[in-house]
């Protein structure tokens, strides 16, 4: 990646809000390259020879999946106006393009996308009562609680302690070893199986700078983890990204202090917004100031594949909607 190309990609998220996530930052695509497999750009330029387009992907065979996928929680190109993902297939000889968490807004026409999911967010600016003034009842309700039960731990287990920046390799193997203790039980694709995805989270570990960097937090009550979580912070937006708990501390709703405790540094941290992520979680709709939409869809050359893959991703919205939901929930369960 020359200096052209970084100028280009620096200009590009400057001018377009949606992709000031970490998930569009060069050092994301630099540690998936080096780590998980490599990457291929596609570029897009105009007739003066300026680079319109960027898009990190991964290419197997005459298949193309987003950059950082399955992990990637925001996908799509940096581009200055509107792409045609079908021309940018037929250039590089490939044939199908597949995303699932396309972020809406970075060009690429909406016809292509089969279904919509919302992405909550919260708006942290200013802090826990700068957070609080824009919560629903129930967000506010919560984090009361929270604070509750924060002080019910500290009195059992010993005084609370919040590191909202850990050094600590040891407890990122912690983190990885609950959360894969957490996909077993609840039947979820392990995304730590592959040894690249374990490299990956601690290649961004390493990673600081003063755009980019990945975090690693924790709660603790003397000796006791009740909660850790690591995620990516870039220009002002931390995505919360691999978050965790003691399941024998569970009485005391870990997760809620851990997201009380961040939302409470964030100013510290430098941070105004923290992405959720996609998905149906009880407590991401109870928290959430605001949401994005990300798609899902399949871009072939080929008429069929596209007429078949859209018919299966509405049928699956179509269940997920149903009274039969929560006994199919497991088989369309997101890897994290």
């Amino acid at each position: 990646m020359d200096n052209t190309m970084l100028d280009a990609w620096t200009e590009i998220r400057q001018l377009v809000p949606a992709l000031h996530g970490p998930f569009f930052d060069p050092a994301f695509v630099r540690a998936v390259h080096e780590t998980v497999g490599p990457v291929t750009l596609l570029i897009g330029q105009e007739k003066n020879g300026e680079i319109s387009t960027i898009w990190p992907v991964h290419r197997r065979g005459a298949r193309v999946i987003p950059v950082g996928w399955p992990g990637a929680d925001f996908q799509g190109p940096l581009c200055r106006s509107t792409v045609d993902p079908t021309e940018m297939l037929t250039a590089i000889g490939a044939r199908t393009l597949f995303f699932d968490h396309l972020l809406r807004g970075l060009g690429v026409p909406e016809q292509v996308v089969h279904t919509w999911r919302p992405s909550p967010y919260l708006d942290v600016t200013g802090g826990l009562d700068g957070y609080l003034g824009r919560a629903s009842r129930s967000g506010r309700d919560n984090l009361s609680q929270a604070r509750r039960r924060a002080r019910k731990a500290s009195a059992e287990l010993g005084e609370l302690r919040f590191t909202p920046e850990s050094t600590s390799f040891a407890l990122l193997g912690e983190l990885i070893r609950l959360k894969r203790r957490q996909y077993a039980a609840t039947g979820s694709g392990d995304f730590f199986a592959e040894s690249g995805h374990r490299e990956l989270l601690e290649h961004l570990f390493l990673s600081s700078s003063e755009n980019f960097a990945g975090v690693l937090s924790a709660v603790h009550c003397g000796d006791t983890l009740l909660a850790a979580h690591f995620g990516l912070r870039a220009n002002g937006v931390l995505h919360w990204w691999f978050p965790v708990y003691e399941p024998e501390v569970a009485r005391f709703s870990p997760g809620w202090i851990l997201l009380r405790e961040l939302i409470s540094a964030a100013p510290s941290l430098g941070v105004d917004r923290i992405d959720l992520g996609r998905g149906d979680d009880e407590y991401k709709r109870r928290a959430k100031t605001g949401e994005v939409f990300v798609g899902k869809a399949t871009i072939s050359t080929s008429r069929t594949v596209r007429l078949a893959r859209a018919a299966n991703d509405v049928a699956r919205g179509a269940v997920r909607r149903s009274g039969l939901a929560p006994r199919v929930r497991r088989a369309l369960r997101t890897r994290r």
